[in-house]
């Protein structure tokens, strides 16, 4: 099968496919023209999903998508222009007898084929806020990304290229939270989370964003819809490409496709850009 000899890849957390295509999707589609748009809270019935993903980007597009058991919740899907070989859902636990995450609408991979023979399996994955004052939601929260870095390693084991996208909700960094000192003993930049982002790191995994922006706050890719977050650019970089090393060495470019203004969005995040070439 021939492959692609570069790759933009988007990655956004829709905060509803079917909103997203009402609130002007299409249009950001169109003007940046992704070969893959990794998406997160689809929150869409699976026999929809090729439809919506055809209303907001056209026909051509190859599907693959992981539906939540909870009705309106969740959901995660990889659209792409190059045909996926295969793809699979679900996470298994993480070794430690927990219950494995099948039908949490919070993992979805998908394989596309590269000129160098290895293969590139895409994940799109959502991460759930998770609740300090709630013990076993972060234990769930932790032991689902345990969970993932088996997953990574697995797939990485097999000599494929490896990327993780998606809402993680995790600050990994201060600079990634405008307020991180607010947010100190929160959900989403507890030491524990965070050093789950350490252990990639320290496997070899790379996080494409802070290697192209360097050591500067954000750039953020989530504002909360309330106050005037967006309008002061408060807000937290949650939304990553994290990649395996020699499908980082590949990586071109990386930009946060911030909307112009407030009203001109149509999610809550921002896409995350990468462009790979081989």
């Amino acid at each position: 099968m021939s492959a692609a000899r570069s790759l933009t890849i988007a990655s956004v957390n829709v905060n509803g496919l079917r909103a997203a295509v009402t609130n002007g999707i299409g249009g950001w589609v169109a003007q940046r023209r992704p070969d893959v748009i990794t998406m997160q809270e689809v929150r869409a019935p699976h026999d929809s999903v090729p439809a919506l993903v055809c209303a907001a980007a056209g026909e051509g597009w190859h599907v693959a998508h992981a539906q939540a058991a909870a009705k309106g919740r969740a959901g995660v899907a990889v659209a792409s222009r190059v045909p996926i070989i295969t793809h699979r859902s679900g996470l298994a636990g993480d070794g430690g007898g927990t219950l494995p995450y099948d039908d949490s609408g919070r993992w979805v991979e998908a394989e596309v084929a590269t000129p160098d023979g290895r293969g590139l399996t895409v994940v799109s994955c959502y991460v759930h806020t998770g609740d300090a004052d709630d013990e076993a939601r972060m234990c769930e929260k932790l032991s689902f990304l345990d969970a993932m870095t088996e997953r990574m390693e697995a797939v990485r084991a097999t000599g494929r290229h490896v990327l993780l996208t998606g809402d993680l909700n995790v600050g990994h960094r201060e600079l990634d939270i405008k307020n991180w000192k607010g947010n100190r003993g929160k959900a989403g930049f507890l030491p524990e989370e965070r050093a789950r982002f350490d252990r990639w790191f320290e496997l070899g995994y790379t996080d494409i964003g802070r290697r192209f922006a360097g050591d500067v706050a954000g750039p953020y890719s989530w504002w909360s819809w309330r106050g005037k977050a967006f309008d002061i650019d408060s807000g937290w970089r949650i939304d990553y490409h994290i990649a395996s090393p020699e499908l980082a060495a590949l990586a071109q470019s990386h930009t946060v496709d911030r909307a112009p203004t407030y009203a001109e969005r149509w999610s809550d995040h921002a896409p995350v850009v990468v462009h790979y070439r081989w």
